[in-house]
């Protein structure tokens, strides 16, 4: 007998606790990838509970939450667009069109961005560990995963599109229609050929790159074209045998993009999945810093080419105002953001048919915001992470007043040139800039004071709400940093409004402005009217000790 082989008399081999190393079972031929995403799902359904009644329900609230929250913003956009007044230029052409297309415009870089930043193919936690690594074929594995994402957006892109035609353009409901189709094949065929994209080993990162140049390209440039008078008559709306063209093309694409799924890499797959389960967490938890970040990173290159020396770091409070300009300098996104909410308020000064009290002032509102808050990343990074504001020896009001710098710096470049373009358009400059330049730390602050804003308290009592369950002080949580913007700057809102920037405005902006910084420097997480309540308990509580001791 060879030594390989066992006799009757030799025992089992066993292990450490005495059991069989290897148990006795057939080798039968590896399953197929249906076979084991089938089996995947079973087992979860299995682990999960839930019964068809709990499945109904969610099916029936998911309906009709789309269905409030469609009807919802199709009053809101019929109400605007019946509210609006309509703007033509001399030759007699509406303005409409033009403003309806750099809106779609706009939602087109918005999805190649989310695109390329998404993956858009992806398998995250579970599925990664285990089915990357199984001998089969990976097609029948990503196959949920690749239309996932197409679906979305081509959902997305028809009720966006049909809403803004039907709305704000007043057309019928056929041309609504069409519009809606195409909206679906455009979105659709966007993230097909970033998935092809991705299957040639194309970087996230320059998708989103694209995305966010297109974000600036389009807007501006159709916004230029307004200003030069080549604005279209009305929306061009492909014709329905050039939409079944393009349906083709869409099947070609899906086709192409099922055939070559086993050829992205593992990593890429990992990388995707795990950037799209940040992206809903922070969804689902109603967390935009966090949305923000994982938008922000799965873009972010793995190297860098170059290492800043700091040399600007002479001290606790300058280091940190220098980590906040290396990770401005590096985020590609949040400059495109900043330039953009430069552009739109000054084309909305410069374009004669647009210049009014109300689209300026929405303009300077929403272009401010977007600036301050793409601005402030390196606070919303301190929030999570507070590692240089624990090492340094710096009070935590000091910690937050230094990180206004960042923000203010920008916001003082920002202010300079919409300020100017406003007093331009109104005949006073010199005010308009003494106005911008008194604001600029109420901006700043309302940054600081939103990125270092908690978390919704999921653990206190809820509210029903149409569109689901939400923690009763959400709404105190979601207006820290927007009320700062509202009441730190409304000398500023008022001036606008009264189109004078007179200087008691300029004066009384300057005080709010100091108001702002106060506010925002505080590290109480509790609302105004929890610590008025707070205080009259100790004020209670006070009063009793007294009366005991008498």
């Amino acid at each position: 007998m060879s030594t390989h082989e066992w006799d009757d008399e030799t025992p089992d081999p066993v292990d450490l606790d005495g059991c069989p190393a290897v148990a006795e079972a057939e080798l039968g031929d590896v399953p197929r990838s249906g076979a084991i995403r089938r089996y995947t799902r079973d087992a979860t359904k299995q682990r999960a509970g839930a019964r068809l009644g709990s499945l109904l329900s969610d099916v029936y609230y998911s309906v009709t939450v789309l269905a409030i929250g469609v009807a919802v913003a199709a009053g809101v956009v019929q109400q605007v667009g019946q509210s609006t007044p309509t703007v033509t230029r001399a030759g007699g052409s509406d303005l409409m069109p033009t403003i309806v297309g750099v809106l779609i415009g706009a939602l087109a870089a918005t999805v190649v961005s989310l695109a390329g930043r998404l993956g858009p193919v992806g398998a995250g936690g579970a599925e990664a560990a285990w089915w990357l690594g199984l001998p089969v074929d990976r097609k029948g594995l990503l196959r949920p995963t690749a239309r996932r994402l197409p679906l979305a957006a081509a959902g997305v892109g028809a009720l966006v599109l049909a809403l803004l035609d039907g709305g704000l353009l007043d057309d019928t409901v056929a041309r609504a229609v069409r519009a809606g189709a195409t909206g679906a094949l455009a979105a659709a065929t966007i993230v097909l050929v970033m998935s092809v994209a991705q299957s040639l080993g194309a970087s996230r990162r320059v998708g989103a790159l694209t995305g966010d140049l297109m974000l600036v390209v389009v807007p501006v440039g159709l916004g230029v074209a307004a200003w030069q008078g080549l604005t279209p008559d009305k929306l061009p709306v492909p014709s329905w045998p050039v939409l079944a063209a393009v349906a083709l093309v869409v099947v070609a694409l899906a086709w192409l993009t099922d055939a070559r799924l086993g050829r992205i890499r593992a990593s890429s797959l990992r990388e995707s999945g795990s950037v799209a389960a940040q992206a809903v967490g922070a969804m689902v938890s109603m967390d935009s810093r966090e949305l923000g970040r994982a938008l922000s990173d799965g873009a972010a290159p793995a190297a860098r080419r170059w290492v800043s020396r700091l040399r600007t770091a002479r001290g606790p409070a300058s280091a940190l105002v220098t980590a906040d300009l290396v990770l401005l300098r590096r985020s590609v996104r949040h400059l495109v953001q900043v330039l953009l909410a430069m552009a739109v308020p000054v084309l909305a000064t410069v374009v004669p048919e647009l210049s009014g009290q109300g689209p300026v002032l929405l303009a300077v509102l929403i272009g401010g915001y977007v600036a301050a808050s793409a601005s402030a990343e390196g606070s919303r990074c301190a929030e999570m992470a507070p590692i240089l504001d624990r090492l340094l020896p710096l009070e935590p009001t000091t910690a937050r007043r230094a990180r206004m710098a960042v923000p203010g710096i920008v916001m003082l470049v920002w202010a300079g040139v919409v300020f100017m373009a406003v007093g331009s358009w109104l005949g006073d400059p010199a005010g308009w800039f003494v106005i911008g330049m008194a604001g600029v730390p109420a901006w700043a602050a309302a940054a600081v004071r939103a990125a270092y804003r908690p978390a919704p308290d999921w653990g206190s009592s809820l509210v029903s709400t149409p569109f689901g369950a939400v923690p009763a002080g959400v709404g105190a949580v979601l207006a820290r940093g927007p009320d700062i913007v509202v009441l730190g700057l409304l000398p500023t809102w008022i001036a606008l409004v009264l189109g004078n920037a007179s200087q008691t405005l300029g004066i009384i902006q300057i005080g709010t402005s100091f108001i702002a910084i106060l506010v925002a420097s505080s590290t109480s997480t509790k609302t105004l009217s929890e610590r008025m309540l707070d205080a009259q308990k100790e004020a209670e509580k006070q009063r009793e000790a007294a009366a005991a001791g008498r």
